[in-house]
């Protein structure tokens, strides 16, 4: 597929990383020559230097012979108007980032679909979706669901008091033979994991597992979890996310929202009405004692300032608070959420990435998903009539070392996968992998 991405902050460059892994023609255009030299070390890619809204670069770049133009700069108007460009020159396939939520309305999207624009990808509502499933499944550090919730896959961090803590994945299985689950990655020390029977759990691991509905709870004990309900809520940040995620929680629980702004306060109060908005600093710990952060559940701090929200959730934590989510504009800060404390960190230019990477390879993936800080992604495929993957039962197959079935959703039902399954057309079935096993895993799944 030839594809031309058209801002190289963090969602250009994420993209083409991961799409640069899987043999794709990739020009990438930036005014900022400083963020196309990130793109140097990647093969196959030509970077180009100026506006993705300029005729003349699009027609040296050959927009008409292209498949899918992605624009992802900082400027929704750039954004807008280039893909509308390259439409018009011949581009097949058109994506835009944007920041207005009143685009997403079915209406303007009849509007923009005329003009040229095929898909548009707003982060800051996965985001708001995101926390709010964070919140609500108290014990996890990461979660997603397949097929309506049939199979769930849980980022967990386990205590050093973990029933499973020292064991291999071997014993636990042994152990406990009746509960349906299966570990698809454990991440260590930076370090992505796809587990053997003989690797070990140790205090601290953060670990990803696949289950059924029921099995939620037992898979929580042997994490030394409880999934306890929170009904006190405290949001730093007025933001389009922080107003977003009060307006979704649930109407039971007791929300508060600190917010800098004094004027901005009072249009927040009129816009939610069961919040409680209290104008202040979100890293005044008196003002935070005030407000009787030691009753809070969870803490989400949301401000455009990275370094705050980590800061006032380390608070919040060392303050007692069992929960606390973080956004982060910065990639890097991801995976230190094992080594600083902290629940979740949450960026919301990786999940609109891994939103556009979904819309790029559906067919036979109906869904794909990252989970923040781990180089690893959840894929689930569906098996085609003449897929190879049906060819044999899970044990014999020419499986990639650097992925891992979980589970199987057929028809009403759903399995947790085990040597011997065997996979049947129009199955659904969910896959984790290192971006070494992709190519491979498309093979397979390829009708």
């Amino acid at each position: 597929m030839r594809i031309i991405i058209a801002g190289m902050g963090d969602v250009g460059y994420h993209l083409a990383k991961e799409l640069s892994n899987e043999s794709h023609d990739i020009i990438a255009i930036d005014i900022n020559q400083q963020r196309l030299a990130h793109t140097d070390s990647m093969t196959d890619i030509l970077s180009i230097n100026g506006s993705a809204t300029s005729l003349s670069i699009l027609k040296q770049i050959n927009t008409d012979k292209t498949d899918l133009f992605i624009a992802v700069t900082s400027s929704e108007e750039m954004n807008i108007a280039s893909s509308i460009l390259a439409k018009k020159m011949g581009a097949k396939k058109t994506i835009a980032r944007i920041s207005n939520e009143e685009y997403l309305s079915n209406e303007v999207k009849i509007i923009f679909n005329e003009v040229g624009i095929d898909f548009m990808i707003y982060p800051e509502a996965l985001v708001v979706q995101e926390t709010v499933n964070l919140i609500k499944r108290t014990a996890a550090t990461d979660l997603l669901e397949f097929e309506g919730g049939k199979l769930s896959v849980m980022g967990i961090r386990l205590d050093k008091n973990a029933p499973i803590i020292h064991k291999t994945l071997n014993e636990v299985a042994k152990e406990y033979p009746n509960i349906d689950f299966r570990i698809v990655a454990i991440y260590r020390n930076f370090r992505t994991i796809i587990p053997m029977g003989k690797d070990k759990f140790l205090p601290n691991d953060q670990v990803f597992v696949i289950t059924k509905p029921e099995g939620i709870e037992m898979i929580l004990k042997l994490a030394g979890k409880e999934n306890i309900n929170f009904n006190n809520i405290m949001i730093l940040g007025g933001s389009k996310i922080g107003r977003g995620v009060a307006k979704l929680l649930p109407e039971e629980m007791t929300v508060k929202l600190i917010e800098s702004d004094e004027d901005k306060t009072f249009t927040l109060a009129d816009e939610l009405p069961r919040t409680l908005v209290i104008h202040g600093d979100g890293r005044d710990i008196d003002l935070l004692a005030q407000e009787g952060i030691i009753d809070v559940d969870a803490f989400v701090a949301v401000t455009e300032d990275a370094e705050t929200n980590i800061i006032s959730c380390l608070m919040a934590k060392h303050l007692g608070v069992k929960k606390a989510i973080a956004l982060v504009d910065k990639t890097d800060y991801v995976p230190l959420t094992q080594t600083i404390g902290l629940d979740s960190l949450i960026n919301k230019k990786l999940n609109a990435a891994t939103n556009i990477l979904q819309y790029i390879r559906r067919g036979e993936v109906l869904a794909q998903s990252s989970l923040e800080g781990i180089d690893a992604q959840l894929f689930e495929y569906e098996a085609h009539p003449n897929s190879p993957v049906l060819k044999k039962k899970v044990k014999d197959l020419d499986f990639p070392k650097e992925a891992i079935i979980g589970g199987i959703v057929r028809g009403e039902e759903s399995f947790i996968v085990v040597g011997d399954s065997q996979i049947l057309p129009n199955d659904k079935v969910v896959i984790f992998s290192l971006p070494a096993g992709i190519k491979k895993l498309e093979k397979l799944f390829k009708s």
